[in-house]
């Protein structure tokens, strides 16, 4: 089996000169947790995931680095909670969202999908064919699709 053969085919995206109001838009309208992120041409550039966004409105703590020659401290957060939310709203996505995005192509065996999924403890696979995205195969598409018959 392929990936083709089990993909999601209607793909829910957002284009990269999208917010990311837009992405939480799409994220409650339509029950789901992440987005391809597409250029003009359909591209897959980026993903933003609901852990992007955890990870941005979440409380950084301040941070000592300690070393022979010198220290260095990063503070976290002065601003309330409620302002970083607001100001993530207004963010280009591509400002958050993963550059490095572990996808498939079309023709891709299921068993492969289903080691990349595991090994790299993501929630979805975009899928694309000839460098363009063609479908979305999430965790639970793997295991419907491979345990239908044994079941």
């Amino acid at each position: 089996m392929q990936a083709h053969e089990i993909m999601i085919k209607q793909v829910y995206k957002v284009k990269e000169t999208d917010t990311v109001r837009s992405v939480i838009e799409k994220f409650i309208e339509n029950r789901i947790s992440g987005l391809p992120v597409v250029n003009e041409r359909n591209e897959i550039v980026s993903y933003i995931s609901d852990g992007d966004i955890m990870r941005y409105i979440g409380k950084h703590r301040d941070v000592v680095v300690d070393s022979i020659y010198y220290i260095a401290v990063f503070q976290g957060d002065q601003e309330a909670y409620e302002e970083r939310a607001k100001r993530l709203l207004n963010l280009n996505v591509k400002d958050i969202g993963k550059k490095k995005v572990f996808k498939v192509s079309w023709d891709t065996d299921i068993e492969d999908v289903a080691a990349i999924l595991g090994k790299k403890q993501i929630k979805k696979l975009p899928v694309e064919r000839n460098g363009v995205l063609v479908g979305i195969i999430s965790r639970g598409d793997v295991i419907r699709h491979s345990f239908k018959t044994l079941l």
